[in-house]
């Protein structure tokens, strides 16, 4: 009889029963695992785009500086579609102490279709998809000396889609029209 009473007060006491809690337990698991994948790949994402920016605008740097270097030199040697030799004169800003100074930009292997662009061996320009960066068209009657420059960009090659290119073409200031 005491054991019955017992019983009826338990039964009748408010509160959950373990399969509740576990119930519940999963649902907020379930939950919090979407929410954290979600944040995760929010998180990649942001580091991604950075990624790309960085590469992007360390292209945008290098053919600005080719371009003051270019249209401050004397000429440009071409070696290949990967190498040129710029000439620069004395009085250009990155001439040394004041003195002629050639200065070679070469595109430099790094892996499997990621080049790397470099300025008297410093890199100045990372994950470029293609070594064939220059092209040189020497000067003519109608006009002066022009370097083309193709740069590609791709911080993951294999995913051609996501390629950015940057495409200009610089004119040698100080060559003369034959």
């Amino acid at each position: 009889m005491r054991a019955g009473r017992v019983l009826r007060a338990l039964r009748a006491s408010e509160g959950y029963t373990m399969v509740e809690l576990l119930i519940v337990l999963v649902i907020l698991t379930t939950v919090l695992t979407a929410l954290t994948s979600l944040f995760l790949a929010g998180a990649r994402a942001e580091i991604e785009s950075n990624r790309r920016f960085e590469a992007q605008q360390d292209a945008r740097l290098a053919a600005d500086r080719m371009r003051r270097e270019v249209h401050c030199a004397s000429g440009v040697t071409v070696a290949s579609a990967a190498s040129i030799t710029v000439h620069l004169l004395g009085h250009c800003p990155t001439a040394i102490n004041g003195q002629p100074t050639d200065v070679v930009y070469a595109v430099q292997p790094v892996s499997a279709n990621r080049y790397e662009l470099r300025r008297a061996g410093v890199r100045v320009a990372d994950h470029l998809t293609s070594d064939q960066v220059f092209a040189y068209t020497p000067q003519s009657p109608a006009s002066r000396a022009l370097l083309a420059l193709d740069l590609q960009v791709n911080t993951h090659p294999n995913e051609g889609w996501k390629t950015w290119r940057l495409e200009t073409d610089i004119v040698l200031r100080n060559t003369l029209r034959e």
